[in-house]
């Protein structure tokens, strides 16, 4: 089976010490990603670790198709326990710094303890630097770029940076690539921050040459020559689709379409597009490069996720308003994501939706931890008693913009997934838009078969993770071309998802998660029924994995 062995970093930040391990075994079994991840951080962070203390691990990994030139491959991968959640949280970012990790000659690089100053560590092929820099406390993405390539001439395209949220210990803060790309689910930018690390950067002359088959290059050209509506309009193409669906979460949940979906659907963001954007080696171009001379932002999106969250969800209907919003929140390391849904939740407890000056006061108040935003800083599971709003989250994670309560399965995915309300996760929507062909979709309402359908997603997702591979690569992906780049058989290889998914629901049951964590603020016909068929699936008691379900350890001796 094709995948990374490099060997694991750990850099020891309370010592400023490095070791390289040798974890070809676990990335033979879990390829590489998250599922490498998800096993080092099983087996090296303690079950009961406090986001924020010095024993929890943050887990950058790469996969095996980082050493590749194909589209949908530019992306990688970070893991830790997560400051939102609670419990094991894996986010993937795009942008440019991929191959340059895989540069290093590192599959993996681990950060524990805690730096006694705000430092910046230096990761090449040749050694490891930590430099302290408690000037560039409080700077923002942008100003620590600027001074890493100023100073070291390190472009940001090497680098992964917190911002002032992340300092902060702000519960979703992001860590930032390329500037403008994020690790943005879950808050691992506040883990960084909790061991004093500023910035990670990477260069190198050791990637691996690992042989790919020449399928990948199919996949390139299709990805090159296809017109594709996501090109020029990103995930937010989606948007007037789930408005007709009535299923666009608006005025912080409490609707589900929204009368102003014209000043922030595809349609508008594509007007205010003014070039392509792409990730590493990818063909596919799906980033939404935009600006505005007239208010003079420019910002990168905002994607479907974004636009809901600072627009309907928000009661905003100008797209400049939204990429203001979203810049901001490049600018302060925030998960647009998390970002606006708790602001909207303050909007709706103060009667004020569609306050843009409100609103971007707010983000830099939540980065900052200042006066009302250091209790939106805690997220919408901790601030929702105090605003006097409903709780709309799952196991700490708040919504993403995919309605369950018009797609059924996506809500299932919601209420079990290990990470809580994300859609990329399982991505389940897009069989029931659908998104996907004919012969791949599902009726949106109804749960019959779903959950069977879930797993087959989630693990599907999982393997993605772990190559890693784009998840928009869904109509340039098939069974055949899955089993000729990885070398193994398709169900050989979703049982590596399958093994990640079981490894973090095993991880998040010893700290204390079992059924009662599996559910959703809303009802939904039978989905008890769904959620008793997909434990019985996967082979769980009441959402607890037992024992001899655990996959076996190809690091036992």
């Amino acid at each position: 089976m094709l995948h990374n062995p490099s060997p694991l970093l750990t850099v020891d930040l309370e010592g400023s010490t490095t070791v390289e391990t040798d974890i070809e075994a676990a990335s033979e079994r879990y390829i590489g990603g998250r599922g490498l991840a998800t096993k080092l951080a099983h087996d090296r962070i303690p079950f009961d670790a406090d986001p924020l203390g010095p024993e929890n691990r943050l887990i950058f990994t790469t996969g095996p198709m980082q050493t590749a030139t194909m589209s949908f491959t530019g992306r990688m991968n970070c893991t830790a326990v997560s400051p939102l959640t609670d419990g094991l949280v894996s986010s993937n970012a795009g942008g440019f710094m991929s191959r340059n990790f895989a540069d290093t000659g590192y599959g993996a690089i681990e950060f524990t303890g805690r730096a006694d100053e705000l430092t910046i560590v230096h990761v090449t092929d040749e050694g490891v630097e930590f430099e302290a820099v408690p000037d560039l406390e409080g700077a923002t993405v942008p100003e620590t770029a600027a001074y890493l390539e100023s100073e070291h001439g390190i472009e940001s395209d090497k680098t992964a940076i917190i911002g002032p949220a992340g300092e902060n210990g702000v519960r979703f803060a992001s860590i930032m690539t390329t500037e403008e790309r994020a690790f943005g689910r879950g808050g691992l930018g506040a883990v960084m921050g909790s061991k004093n690390v500023k910035a990670l950067t990477v260069e190198g002359d050791s990637r691996l040459e690992l042989e790919i088959p020449a399928t990948q290059m199919e996949i390139h050209r299709e990805a090159a020559t296809d017109d594709h509506i996501m090109k020029r309009q990103g995930t937010v193409a989606v948007m007037d689709l789930a408005n007709e669906m009535d299923g666009l979460p608006s005025y912080y949940f409490s609707e589900q379409s929204f009368e102003g979906v014209e000043g922030i659907n595809g349609d508008a963001v594509e007007r205010k597009k003014y070039k392509k954007g792409t990730c590493s080696s990818c063909a596919f171009a799906c980033k939404l490069p935009t600006r505005d001379e007239e208010r003079g932002v420019e910002t990168e999106g905002p994607e479907f996720e974004v636009a809901m969250a600072f627009g309907s969800n928000s009661g905003v209907d100008d797209i400049v308003d939204v990429m203001i919003s979203n810049e901001l929140c490049d600018r302060y390391g925030l998960d647009s994501i998390s970002a606006g849904n708790t602001i909207a939740a303050y909007l709706d407890s103060e009667d004020e939706f569609g306050n843009t000056d409100l609103i971007h006061d707010l983000v830099e108040k939540i980065a900052y931890r200042e006066g009302i935003g250091d209790t939106l800083a805690e997220g919408i599971a901790r601030a929702h008693e105090e605003l006097g709003v409903g709780n709309w989250s799952v196991k700490g994670m708040d919504f993403a913009a995919h309605e369950g309560r018009v797609l059924h399965g996506q809500a299932l995915s919601y209420a079990v997934a290990n990470r809580g309300a994300d859609h990329m996760y399982a991505t389940f929507y897009s069989v029931e838009y659908p998104l996907v062909e004919a012969s791949e979709a599902m009726e949106p309402i109804g749960m019959d078969g779903k959950a069977e359908r879930l797993i087959e997603r989630e693990n599907l997702m999982a393997l993605n993770d772990s190559g890693i591979v784009c998840k928009f690569s869904r109509d340039y992906m098939n069974e055949e071309r899955y089993e000729a780049l990885f070398g193994a058989d398709f169900e050989e290889l979703l049982e590596v998802g399958a093994q990640t998914v079981t490894l973090e629901r095993h991880f998040n049951n010893q700290r204390g998660f079992d059924d009662s964590d599996d559910v959703l603020p809303y009802e939904i016909p039978e989905l008890d029924r769904g959620i008793e068929e997909y434990y019985e699936l996967r082979g769980w008691n009441d959402g607890v994995v037992p024992d001899e379900a655990l996959p076996d350890d190809p690091l036992a001796a």
